[in-house]
């Protein structure tokens, strides 16, 4: 009896389900690679800062009243004395001549008392009014002097009040900001605007929490920092001036001012602020792309030229500057590792050199790969 040929096909479609193709073979990567330097590097840390004026004063007025002028704005340089906004006069001016007008009736009174008393003491040397008479006269005639003299005191404070009705510079600066517009009604204190002391300049910077006990001890040690303007290519040195002495409540940072005393600098500009870290014997420096991360670990890729494979070495990253990753450790001088193309590596996987690497150090402790 011939056999159907589903049954010859059924034999050949399950061994056909058996067999897997062989997997392909791991494509050779091309990577760049770098030998490590033998020497010490130094490093430095850098934050951003703002130009800021040693002092600078919330000027207010010192009575209330309605803004009616403000002949200053924000960039303005003033003078000492130079106006810098006034209220109404009106009502100051009305409270004045009351004041003096109490003054002159307190005056007059004064005069009269003292002219009774001077009589009555007569009187009083002829026997014609009794002693008691004559304490009560001099009693009038001291409350007359007091009420006179409480008059003249009243009269300079609502002077004093008229000439607070204008707000003057008192020392040369710059206005940075205004708070209140001409035809507000301010109260006794309320900011109008606010002025920049000429004088010594400071750099304001934030620093995390580890770094605020360096800081305190820089404190008063001159050229501890250096201050790069942005836009410039040279550096200020700066003195730790002060630090405050608690976190901000919201970025949990530490405030930090450095003197830069009279530099050329305009206020408001921002500036970089480094601290020089001093060399560590055995750190070195590599390129932010041949560092990866592995397992919660900062790793690079370390290539053995006998058999043109790599490996994965865990490594401690002590810090940054810019584009470069400072290494404390895991790592010894001499070794090759991986500067680029490290993102697509396997542990044991065959490379090739993408052009041939130069093996001698440059000044920054870092080989080229060329």
């Amino acid at each position: 009896m011939p056999v159907p040929r589903l049954a010859w096909l059924l034999p050949l479609a399950l061994l056909a389900a058996c067999s897997r193709p062989a997997p392909a073979p791991e494509p050779v990567r091309a990577v760049r690679t770098l030998t490590v330097g033998a020497q010490a590097n130094g490093w430095s840390i850098d934050y951003a800062g703002e130009v800021r004026a040693r002092t600078e004063s919330r000027l207010s007025f010192r009575v209330p009243g309605l803004m009616v002028r403000r002949p200053v704005d924000v960039g303005d340089s003033v003078k000492p004395g130079q106006l810098l906004a006034s209220l109404d006069p009106q009502d100051l001016r009305l409270g004045q001549d009351a004041a003096r007008s109490a003054l002159q009736a307190a005056r007059v009174n004064a005069d009269q008392a003292a002219a009774d008393f001077k009589r009555f003491k007569d009187l009083r040397a002829q026997g014609f009014i009794s002693e008691a008479e004559l304490e009560r006269r001099e009693s009038t005639f001291k409350a007359t002097q007091a009420q006179w003299e409480q008059a003249q005191a009243q009269a300079g404070v609502q002077g004093n009040q008229t000439r607070y009705g204008n707000l003057v510079a008192d020392v040369a600066g710059v206005v940075t900001a205004v708070d209140a517009e001409p035809g507000a009604v301010l109260t006794a204190g309320a900011p109008v605007l606010r002025l920049a002391h000429d004088g010594p300049r400071d750099v304001v910077f934030a620093v995390p929490e580890q770094h605020a006990t360096t800081m305190r001890a820089l404190l008063g040690k001159a050229g501890a920092l250096q201050v790069k303007l942005w836009g410039s290519e040279t550096s200020v040195p700066a003195t730790v001036r002060e630090v405050a002495a608690a976190a901000d409540p919201v970025t949990r940072t530490f405030a930090v001012k450095a003197d830069v005393g009279r530099a050329p600098v305009r206020l408001g500009q921002t500036a970089t602020v480094s601290l020089a870290v001093p060399p560590v014997a055995g750190s070195f420096k590599l390129p932010l792309a041949a560092v990866f991360e592995q397992q919660g670990k900062s790793s690079v890729w370390l290539l053995d030229k006998t058999t043109m494979t790599v490996r994965a070495q865990p490594i401690v990253v002590a810090g940054a500057e810019g584009n470069m990753v400072l290494v404390g450790g895991g790592l010894e001088a001499g070794q090759a590792v991986v500067s680029a193309g490290a993102h697509t590596l396997t542990p044991g996987q065959k490379v090739s050199l993408y052009g041939a690497p130069v093996l001698a150090s440059d000044a920054s402790g870092v080989a080229a790969a060329r």
